[in-house]
């Protein structure tokens, strides 16, 4: 990877579609979904919405997001809408790197520059072995040697090895989904797959009825009624507003959507709560 390198990123969710689908059609953005090992789906985004490093013309750098920002917002947001975890692969022509986002913890990262430079904190790493259910032992043994200089290894293969690691939990990335390559190449490998399925927004309606399919089917649908729904939903209006309003005050769009996202949760859960008492 170099100055001249093109933008891509894809969301790995440790779920399988059918879970995924109903929560990933509130991003209301264009996604290709498939499955990527046992109990894995990847989400490989249609268009752009990012910057990433030299991509688009001055006027459009100036006011697009970085992809690792847009993709750490999409990872937050899915995250805190269903019970696993999710991990965002992002790269650019400057950097490459990851951000895991689970539940309402704070999501955890790492960055390397393209020669393959570590940019990030060490203990990064071995937070991400936990949340994922890693050896404390073996894996994080290896995820730490990524973290280590090496000028033979720039940041496409620091992923690749972070992707290794990974194969032990299950996760099989379909071919040509490989960290490197560009948006519309990752696009149209993955829309070649027969079991992949496009993910777009249909409006509200739809997106209120995925939200009630997506309750029931998980495996918190029998006790999403009473006290207990209702604290959570009212925790989630009380998370949301202020990440929403930290988000504008401060132009972050993927802070501003994630904590709107939580807001729509609190209350569907509340409206959920009501209906079917």
């Amino acid at each position: 990877m170099d100055a001249t390198s093109p933008v891509g990123a894809v969301l790995l969710c440790r779920a399988e579609p059918d879970t995924v689908r109903p929560v990933a059609h509130l991003l209301r953005e264009r996604m290709l979904l498939a499955p990527a090992g046992e109990d894995w789906s990847v989400l490989v985004p249609e268009g752009t919405p990012w910057m990433g490093g030299n991509a688009g013309p001055p006027a459009e750098r100036e006011t697009a997001e970085p992809v690792d920002r847009v993709l750490g917002g999409w990872a937050t947001a899915l995250a805190v809408g269903s019970t696993w975890p999710v991990l965002a692969l992002w790269w650019d022509g400057d950097r490459a790197g990851y951000t895991l986002a689970a539940g309402f913890r704070r999501p955890v990262g790492y960055v390397w520059l393209a020669d393959g430079t570590p940019a990030g904190e060490d203990e990064a790493m071995r937070t991400f072995a936990e949340r994922l259910g890693l050896d404390p032992v073996l894996d994080v043994q290896a995820l730490e040697a990524l973290t280590r200089p090496d000028p033979e290894t720039d940041a496409r293969a620091r992923l690749r090895g972070l992707l290794a690691v990974l194969t032990r939990i299950g996760l099989e990335l379909p071919a040509g989904l490989d960290p490197g390559e560009p948006s519309d190449r990752l696009a149209a490998g993955a829309g070649l797959r027969p079991e992949t399925e496009r993910i777009t927004w249909t409006g509200w309606r739809d997106a209120v009825r995925v939200e009630l399919d997506a309750v029931e089917s998980s495996r918190l649908g029998p006790w999403m009624r009473g006290p207990r729904a209702r604290a959570l939903a009212g925790a989630q209006l009380a998370v949301g507003l202020p990440m929403a309003l930290w988000g504008a005050g401060r132009r972050r769009g993927g802070w501003v959507f994630a904590g709107a996202l939580l807001m729509v949760h609190g209350a569907l859960g509340l409206a959920y709560d009501r209906i079917r008492d």
